[in-house]
């Protein structure tokens, strides 16, 4: 059975190629002509045809000609050279979105040259380059805290974790929050509310790490009781007398006074004395919009501390004397 041979042109218009890529790629020794004519005019079978498809496709998707050469010659595998090149895929689409980022903030902040190219180096940095201004900001914000050094590390944990694939209102979050946190001004002022809100002496302690999974087991216990007031659980009733207890059980072992029904509506914040209140009602919303475009870039919430308490009248009906 003879082996039917096509001119170059068939081939071109096969596998979209040009008549010069396909002259180039048997130059380099890539997929050789099968024969030629009397005439010198090269001829391709199926099977050269197949090889010429492939590298087509190889090389829209980034393959330089030695890994396609590599790959033909079976020194590579196809499932290794795919696996290789879809990285590069993938880095080259994040940049992709990264620019459209960029571009939809300017179009919409009708931002100046200066600023693109600020929102271009911020949104083009590595997960490396990112750990490393937060690790700055919040190294420089509690450099001198007398706190326990493990409450520090947990204010390192409070950052946004961009996803793989982010969506452009992440990127442009994370703009924003790399651009705020550069910001000498903003800084400095954070710098100031934590030194003002941990200048107590109580502080190392109430900062340890024992201290703190006590006090965030007790706003679980808070928020537990804000939602079963909001759900229209009765106060009287076994479930809400349950929460009610157990509310006032943890307060009296983070202050250390005996469980009474008054502790729970005037007792002083376990953590901070006077002195931290006045500083977090004076620097209250300072990380309001960290916290927000935290959220925003990581697609999740954070706890929310500012909310959690449930009222006064709920709590006195749930430990009143039956």
């Amino acid at each position: 059975m003879t082996t039917k041979l096509y001119p170059i042109g068939d081939v071109a218009r096969r596998t979209g190629l040009s008549v010069s890529a396909i002259r180039f790629y048997a130059d380099e020794g890539v997929v050789t002509p099968t024969s030629h004519t009397d005439s010198g005019y090269r001829l391709y079978d199926i099977e050269a045809i197949a090889r010429l498809e492939l590298v087509r496709t190889l090389r829209d998707l980034g393959a330089s000609l030695e890994d396609v050469r590599r790959h033909l010659a079976d020194e590579t595998s196809l499932h290794d050279l795919a696996a290789m090149h879809l990285v590069i895929v993938e880095r080259e689409l994040r940049h992709l979105k990264a620019r459209r980022a960029v571009l939809r903030t300017v179009a919409r902040e009708k931002s100046d040259a200066r600023q693109v190219a600020l929102m271009h180096e911020l949104v083009s940095m590595s997960d490396e380059d990112r750990e490393r201004l937060l690790d700055e900001f919040w190294t420089e914000v509690t450099d001198g805290l007398t706190v326990h050094p493990a409450f520090v590390e947990h204010l390192h944990r409070m950052r946004p974790e961009l996803p793989w694939e982010p969506e452009t209102g992440q990127l442009q979050a994370w703009i924003e929050l790399a651009d705020l946190v550069r910001d000498a001004d903003f800084r400095s002022e954070v710098r100031e509310f934590f030194h003002a809100s941990f200048a107590s002496p109580r502080a190392f302690a109430a900062t340890s790490p024992e201290r703190m999974a006590a006090v965030e087991a007790h706003r679980l216990v808070e928020v537990e009781a804000r939602e079963a007031e909001r759900a229209g659980v009765a106060p009287d009733s076994p479930r809400g007398r349950e929460i009610a207890g157990r509310l006032l059980a943890s307060l009296a072992g983070l202050s250390g006074r005996a469980p009474e029904p008054g502790l729970v509506t005037n007792a002083p914040d376990p953590v901070v004395d006077a002195h931290a209140r006045e500083a977090i009602a004076k620097f209250g919303g300072l990380l309001e919009r960290y916290a927000a475009l935290t959220e925003t870039i990581s697609g999740r919430p954070l706890p929310d501390f500012g909310d959690t308490g449930v009222s006064d009248e709920w709590l006195a009906a749930a430990l009143a004397d039956g």
